[in-house]
């Protein structure tokens, strides 16, 4: 899908105000919230906007820690494969990256607690295939990411995105 200015300003707009309000997104935009609500019809259409979510906050739910863990396996055929559906079957895993470099896999797990964090250790042992592992407890989350364009200038998208 090409963009232009205005698909950038809707797209940042939505993720800077963290909002999936064409209202909202319109008066931040300055853009017609009828040229908006086209827009998000289109993106839709064309996959870039997935669904119509709303975000959750773990931590206002009681899932505190964050843990981050890297798994070295032994190299085996599919190995990737199999060893990455083992660890997205793991309660608290919300997210499992296959890697290029010594670390095989890195994965994001949300737990409440001592408990589930010593489960997902132990679930993570019993994986055949896996080395060992290292699991750093994170002390504070600067930006978790869920809105993708956060992290992203508007003069990045729009250098990226916008034919010109």
């Amino acid at each position: 899908m090409s963009v232009d200015e205005k698909d950038v300003d809707i797209l940042k707009t939505i993720a800077d105000e963290e909002t999936r309000s064409p209202d909202r997104i319109s008066e931040a935009t300055g853009i017609p919230l009828s040229t908006v609500n086209y827009r998000l019809s289109q993106f839709r259409e064309a996959g870039v906007i997935r669904n119509d979510h709303y975000d959750i906050d773990l931590e206002a739910l009681g899932f505190e820690i964050t843990f981050i863990i890297e798994v070295i396996a032994e190299y085996e055929e599919n190995y990737q494969r199999d060893i990455g559906e083992k660890l997205t079957e793991i309660d608290g895993i919300i997210q499992v990256y296959f890697t290029a470099g010594e670390t095989d896999f890195f994965a994001i797990a949300r737990l409440t607690g001592p408990d589930m964090a010593e489960d997902l250790i132990g679930e993570l042992e019993a994986i055949d295939g896996v080395q060992r592992t290292i699991s750093t407890y994170t002390i504070t989350t600067l930006r978790d990411g869920h809105e993708p364009f956060q992290g992203i200038s508007r003069e990045t998208l729009l250098d990226r995105l916008v034919d010109r």
